[in-house]
């Protein structure tokens, strides 16, 4: 669609108010959607490359025994068998009754995409039936596709439930009362129940050096993180095999943040031992399934003055939560740091929240801080909210020619954000106050996948100038669109509720979002992608200066572990590739070996023949790397470089090289990222 095309909203029509924009005829409008990837004479389903066929979906355990099979699936030929794999044995409706159970590819995204737009006409989202038909049939065209995915909650509970719980991310509140200690501990297990994940922020509750009212010691946050862990261990996500997802965040500031920090180490020590001394070390066994703390995310939340304190080799005060002008222990901040250092070393945990900064671009200040995020720390907003994930594969946003289609892109984040957006109000909620936040607030998260594979496809290092100018020029015309769709929406159905209180600050927030987008190297960029950078976050500011918007948050990058299978990609998230030949275990048995399709692209886009890409993909086969591939340019290998260093190469991306991704690709996002920095590039060549 060309850019003239896209709907917008005539400055001089009618005026906001809370309820929604009206015309000048007095008549409430609705959003026009047009027609891009799909023409009306022709359905989805018979205009997909390659046609449909029937398949088996079969999987393995690592011995190779056969742990789930379901035959006679209808499945679109140019879907892989991992994708078939992973959507039939964890997304298709099941049943005890077989005939009641989804046999098809066709009826697990019609469930979807089907209840999605008939909610949106339910609840006039759309300007006449045709645009809820358009958007019902351009939705289906790109789930069918591949091009998208919905979290897994959606495709869980979608269609099946009459309320259904859609949102992957939670954050829960708790105050210091046994009464809201033991209430988290029940929304928590509803949240797990349905396939969520939820982040709490433990520093309301006093510490165990401090007296409870009628005299007694406390327990402490800690302690209460036993048994919200043990509740984590049983209770399956979404009902299946998924494990429960949780973050367990602590101020820097708290009276017991040392016992926090040293905490998940502290059983990773005992589980070596119980190593050493015959129990089963996998990732089931009895050794980890004996201690504590290892079904959350713990987090540690510091503040720039904490971090100074750091640099200038200062003393760290410590305040009692019930009385903050009681120092309870004085730290040298350096002694701290190295603590939570050591223990990420040893256990991966505890990880690091920069208070201060993400306040700074916080949305709505004038509501409250954001306190907690969720368990992948992609989501972070006001307590008791929620967010529905969906995300974009870059992979499938490209031309014949091999070039990145811009016009398909933004008009794939117009029909996705606004799918997100008609869920909000057909979604349950576990608790009324997450419930309420959501109605108010209406925080989303869009995001992509399969940027390392992107880049490698255009023959771009993922650690380079150009890849950093890539990944955040892409996020840049994803989000700017996503809040320009937000204020049109808002412009037919209203601002979100707590979007007068917030104005002046989200705006604040939107202009340095549009200021970051000169900081992007251009110079590495296609001209439309950079012209399309500057042009949505001009329309996005503009439109929400007239309008408001319609949702407090827009984008994350999410992990994308399983729905990036579901849609084939070689990359999940904004990660590079971690091998070029890598494994997967699945939780409640079995493994797939996934083998990266891109490389003979990337070698083509590079000018080697056929014949040369075909010699270096069996080397790749048989070495499991591409170092010492016959005919491979030496300048050619960063190109390949993956997040592990391969048992016969040497190379890896160094960890800077993920911390500058990060660092290109955050002033274009609403939430935050997901992503996995590999110290293992220290030992490496990098």
């Amino acid at each position: 669609m060309a850019d003239g095309e896209r709907t917008m909203v005539n400055r001089t029509e009618g005026k906001r108010r809370g309820g929604g924009r009206v015309s000048e005829a007095g008549k409430e409008t609705g959003l026009k959607i047009s027609r891009f990837f799909t023409d009306p004479s022709i359905h989805p389903y018979d205009a997909i490359e390659g046609g449909w066929g029937r398949r088996s979906a079969v999987i393995y355990d690592e011995k190779g025994a056969e742990i789930f099979k379901q035959e006679n699936i209808e499945v679109p030929n140019a879907w892989s068998e991992l994708a078939l794999n992973v959507v039939v044995s964890k997304y298709f409706k099941k049943s005890a009754n077989p005939d009641e159970r989804e046999k098809s590819v066709r009826q697990m995204i019609d469930r979807v995409a089907r209840t999605i737009a008939g909610w949106g006409r339910k609840d006039g989202y759309f300007a006449a039936p045709e645009d809820a038909g358009t958007f019902e049939a351009e939705l289906t065209h790109i789930l069918v596709n591949q091009m998208a995915a919905f979290n897994s909650p959606v495709w869980f509970n979608v269609g099946i439930e009459d309320k259904p719980q859609c949102s992957a991310c939670f954050i829960n509140s708790v105050d210091d009362s046994m009464d809201a200690i033991l209430k988290l501990a029940h929304t928590e297990g509803m949240l797990f129940k349905f396939g969520s994940g939820t982040g709490t922020n433990l520093s309301r509750i006093r510490s165990s050096k401090e007296p409870l009212s009628n005299g007694g010691e406390a327990s402490g946050p800690v302690s209460f993180m036993k048994g919200y862990d043990a509740f984590a261990g049983v209770i399956k996500s979404g009902g299946k095999t998924r494990r429960a997802a949780k973050m367990v965040i602590l101020d820097i500031g708290h009276p017991d943040i040392g016992e926090f920090i040293d905490c998940k180490a502290n059983e990773e020590k005992k589980a070596w031992a119980l190593i050493d001394s015959g129990y089963d070390g996998s990732f089931n066994g009895e050794a980890y399934n004996s201690i504590f703390f290892q079904n959350s995310n713990n987090s540690v939340r510091v503040t720039d003055e904490f971090m100074r304190a750091v640099l200038e080799d200062g003393e760290w005060r410590i305040h009692a939560v019930t009385d903050p002008n009681q120092v309870i222990d004085t730290y040298r901040a350096r002694d701290l740091m190295d603590r939570i250092s050591d223990a990420a070393w040893i256990c991966g945990d505890p990880g690091l929240q920069y208070d201060s900064t993400i306040n700074d671009w916080h949305t709505c200040p004038e509501t409250d801080r954001i306190y907690a995020s969720n368990p992948c720390s992609e989501y972070m907003f006001l307590d008791d909210s929620a967010c529905n994930l969906a995300s974009l594969n870059l992979m499938r946003f490209r031309n014949a020619e091999g070039g990145f289609d811009i016009e398909a892109y933004l008009h794939a984040v117009r029909i996705l954000i606004t799918a997100q957006e008609i869920i909000v109000d057909r979604a349950s909620y576990p608790s009324p106050s997450i419930a309420q936040n959501s109605h108010d607030y209406r925080p989303l998260g869009l995001g992509y996948a399969n940027l390392g594979a992107l880049l490698m496809a255009q023959g771009i290092a993922y650690d380079s100038p150009a890849g950093r100018a890539w990944g955040g020029a892409l996020a840049a015309v994803m989000t700017g669109e996503a809040y320009r769709m937000s204020a049109e929406t808002a412009g037919h159905k209203g601002p979100f509720s707590g979007y007068p209180q917030n104005e002046k600050a989200m705006l604040r927030v939107m202009r340095k979002h549009q200021a970051a987008v000169e900081d992007v190297e251009h110079n590495y960029l296609p001209a439309d992608l950079s012209a399309a950078a500057h042009r949505v976050w001009s329309e996005a500011v503009n439109l929400g200066e007239l309008n408001g918007y319609r949702n407090a948050q827009a984008t994350v990058i999410a992990p994308t572990g399983t729905i990036a299978f579901m849609m084939d990609c070689d990359t999940t998230g904004i990660e590079p590739d971690i091998a070029l030949i890598k494994y997967k275990k699945l939780v409640g048995g079995g493994q797939f070996t996934i083998v990266n399709q891109t490389v003979p692209e990337a070698l083509q886009k590079l000018g080697y023949s056929e014949e040369q890409t075909h010699r270096i993909v069996e080397y790749i086969n048989e070495n499991n790397t591409i170092e010492g591939a016959p005919d491979l340019k030496e300048e050619h290998l960063p190109v390949f470089d993956c997040a592990f260093k391969p048992a016969k190469g040497v190379r890896t991306i160094h960890y800077m090289g993920h911390v500058r991704m990060m660092a290109a690709v955050q002033p274009f996002i609403s939430g935050a990222i997901s992503k996995t920095v590999n110290p293992i590039a220290l030992v490496g060549s990098g």
